[in-house]
């Protein structure tokens, strides 16, 4: 007979699965257990079980930023080694390149594919949505930044990256020398899943098109994959978010770097260094300098 978990328990394992998604880690199998191997003495705490992990070296902090924004102490990668990880679903081919939009034009281009997403009804997340989450920033940029989807704060306000997340995100921006008004800022989803879990592939394929269609106008020279979820819809492959950092990708014409969401490294502050040096090999493909004032 399945024993009901007590809140502290469930919390803990809630917060355990967040961790191995972030990591890339979706796919998990339920073996069957004998009752009669098993008592309340010796089952193991979800939240006590250690993470097995590597070694991986980073490049230096980023210069002068306070350490409560930005932890720069050396931590190693978790699970550097592990597996690729096979989808349980395939993903929707990606749609053509569009012909480029002159820069001009580009804001224009923006209001119109925001206009065909309209009051959305296409998937089963537009139930709970308070306000539909384009994206925000320059239209002309030569940086992007794609994400998940829209938590709470996302919702209310209708712009992406505001809440917590959004706050270090700004200061991570600003570690590369930029402004947020000076960088592109869009998600895999427009709507705020329910309790901010990840999105199912429905929900994802059925709005990553006009997440393409954002890219193809905005021409960015590079792109930055905020967590598993982005970089796998991005490049539409399921694999660790281990096995895709520190590499340069291609996407649509422009370069991809893949590292950790923001959301990530405020439960866990210790791989924002890890971050660091993943954002640097972006402004290292951009030409930019860290800002002294970071």
């Amino acid at each position: 007979m399945t024993r009901p978990l007590d809140p502290a328990t469930r919390e803990a394992l809630v917060e355990r699965m967040r961790f191995y998604r972030d990591l890339g880690l979706t796919d998990f199998y339920r073996r069957p257990v004998d009752a009669a191997l098993t008592t309340d003495a010796d089952a193991p705490d979800p939240a006590s079980e250690p993470l097995a992990s590597s070694h991986h070296p980073a490049e230096v902090g980023a210069p002068g930023l306070a350490s409560e924004t930005w932890d720069s102490s050396p931590q190693p990668s978790f699970l550097a080694e592990e597996p690729a990880i096979s989808a349980r679903k395939g993903f929707s081919p990606p749609p053509q390149i569009a012909a480029a939009v002159p820069a001009a034009g580009r804001a224009a281009a923006l209001q119109l594919i925001r206009d065909d997403i309209g009051d959305c009804t296409r998937c089963a997340l537009h139930q709970g949505r308070n306000k539909l989450v384009f994206a925000d920033g320059d239209p002309n940029a030569r940086l992007m930044f794609v994400g998940e989807g829209p938590g709470a704060d996302e919702d209310a306000q209708g712009l992406p990256f505001v809440g917590r997340a959004g706050q270090l995100l700004n200061n991570m921006i600003a570690a590369m020398g930029l402004r947020r008004e000076q960088v592109f800022i869009a998600n895999v989803v427009k709507c705020r899943p329910p309790g901010n879990r990840t999105p199912e592939p429905e929900e994802a394929n059925t709005c990553l098109p006009f997440l393409f269609r954002q890219i193809d106008v905005v021409r960015p020279e590079v792109l930055v994959a905020l967590g598993a979820t982005a970089a796998t819809y991005l490049l539409g492959a399921r694999q660790p978010l281990a096995g895709l950092r520190g590499r340069v990708h291609s996407v649509r014409g422009a370069r991809l770097i893949v590292t950790y969401h923001p959301a990530y490294l405020l439960r866990d502050p210790r791989q924002k260094k890890e971050a660091w040096a993943d954002l640097q090999i972006a402004m290292r493909e951009l030409g930019l300098e860290p800002s002294s004032r970071a």
